[in-house]
């Protein structure tokens, strides 16, 4: 999953959610994919992340609300909502999914 500029990970839960829905036989090859078990196996199973996992999805996040909030220069309500939206991102990993070891 490569597309400029925009992060994977909604598009990975997007693509979980909708195979699920689905059928059996095209959720079974989504579970069966690279992305699925580097990302998300582990926390649709167990509710809990590899610390690889949560850095795989928070650095590139990082990086791109970064660039949004250096674009947004002259709004600042851009770039409160894209600061809030970052710290969500690292409450959310960092204390609420728990980190497997």
């Amino acid at each position: 999953m490569v597309l400029p500029i925009l992060p994977t990970t909604p598009l990975i839960l997007v693509a979980a959610f909708c195979f699920a829905r689905s059928s059996d036989r095209l959720n079974s090859w989504f579970k069966g994919t690279k992305v699925y078990k580097m990302v998300l196996e582990g926390y649709m199973t167990k509710r809990s992340m590899t610390l690889r996992a949560k850095l795989t999805i928070l650095v590139p996040v990082t990086a791109l609300l970064a660039v949004g909030f250096a674009m947004m220069g002259g709004v600042p309500v851009g770039r409160a909502i894209v600061a809030i939206v970052w710290v969500g991102h690292i409450v959310y990993f960092g204390f609420v999914v728990k980190t497997e070891r």
